[in-house]
């Protein structure tokens, strides 16, 4: 019987290659591509970073989990400084304990088999490895946020406010007051004209400490509806989106529903972001991947269209991978002058209230 042509013809031979000295990330990257599983990933989701960079999109980055107050912030510094992120959508958890080091509070590497109760004993708390004093680090930011509700008052309260404004006044009061700002991505933020959107305003330190001031008569009242409406008008106003999420939870499902705000509930027609790239460890099968697959997001009207090579999703840890993508497209791609979309959030809002208007008479 004759053999049928293999499908596999036109695909690269895998060889294998040895690591050298001196070897560049980029190098390093490269090989990892000529590789296998989601180390061909890395490379795949590399390249797509590359893409959205040099093509001009408005990237949106996505923060969760802990990496911040495992002292990821600088790699996140490092993009903003270099132009290649545009909004930031964060758990709260993470803008507060970056605060941290900017105000040199005390955040230690320690053995995650630790005590526990013995850690409780001795006023010390723990994030896995990750280790925070209660009284010296917890207290001393929760006092430093009452410190600056207090001295932004005028600016903070009074009437509703978008997380991402909270998020560029404490920025800016952070650089002004802290003695290490140049180790605070929220400083670098603020510097940059880059908003911060909280996924929530409720689930964390910063919304605990709001609460309490507000029975001091310092009420300061975080907006999810302007939060949901400035975000949309961002996405609306791009020429093209993309978006990194680190990890899942509320921060990349409050960047992905911003084309479905648009579109299913303002009723402005609108096809979805163009490219995302997600590093994650959560699986679909027990409802854990916060917001769907990227295939799933389509259906939904997320992103335009299901293309593998636009939407890519590396399974890994996201502080194993970070570090990689952040030095292969620093080495790789030239600096992009800020957006600054701080100072364009309003006209953007105003662009996007006509749009509405057009088609609600």
């Amino acid at each position: 019987m004759k053999k049928s042509c293999s499908q596999f013809s036109g695909c690269p031979d895998i060889v294998p290659r040895r690591i050298t000295a001196n070897m560049s990330i980029d190098e390093l990257v490269s090989l990892m591509g000529a590789t296998s599983f989601e180390a061909r990933r890395v490379h795949r989701g590399a390249h797509l970073f590359a893409d959205m960079i040099n093509e001009g999109d408005t990237i949106w980055l996505g923060v969760a989990g802990a990496g911040i107050a495992g002292g990821m912030g600088g790699m996140v510094i490092s993009l903003i400084e270099h132009g290649f992120i545009d909004v930031i959508c964060s758990t709260g958890a993470q803008v507060y304990h970056d605060l941290h080091f900017a105000f040199g509070l005390p955040v230690k590497a320690i053995n995650p088999a630790a005590d526990d109760d013995l850690l409780r004993a001795s006023g010390d708390t723990r994030i896995y490895d990750i280790g925070i004093r209660d009284k010296e680090t917890l207290d001393a930011q929760d006092e430093l946020i009452r410190a600056f509700v207090r001295d932004r008052y005028q600016e903070l309260g009074g009437s509703n406010l978008a997380s991402w404004r909270f998020n560029h006044e404490l920025g800016s009061w952070a650089a002004a007051t802290a003695p290490h700002p140049e180790l605070s991505f929220v400083v670098a933020a603020a510097k940059a004209g880059v908003p911060i959107f909280f996924d929530s305003a409720t689930n964390h330190s910063i919304g605990m400490v709001l609460a309490q001031l507000s029975l001091d008569e310092h009420a300061v009242q975080i907006c999810a509806h302007d939060d949901i409406l400035d975000s949309a008008a961002l996405m609306f106003c791009a020429d093209k989106t993309g978006f990194v999420e680190l990890g899942g939870g509320g921060p990349k499902n409050f960047i992905q529903q911003t084309a479905p705000t648009l579109d299913q509930m303002l009723g402005i027609k609108f096809d979805g972001a163009e490219r995302g790239l997600q590093i994650g460890t959560a699986v679909e099968r027990e409802g854990s991947l916060s917001g769907c697959t990227f295939g799933e997001a389509v259906t939904w009207g997320k992103y335009k269209e299901a293309d593998s090579n636009r939407l890519i999703q590396i399974w890994a840890e996201y502080s194993l991978v970070l570090p990689l993508l952040t030095a292969s497209v620093i080495d790789s791609c030239p600096a992009r002058p800020a957006t600054r979309l701080v100072e364009q959030i309003d006209a953007h809002r105003d662009t996007l209230r006509a749009a509405y208007r057009a088609k609600h008479p």
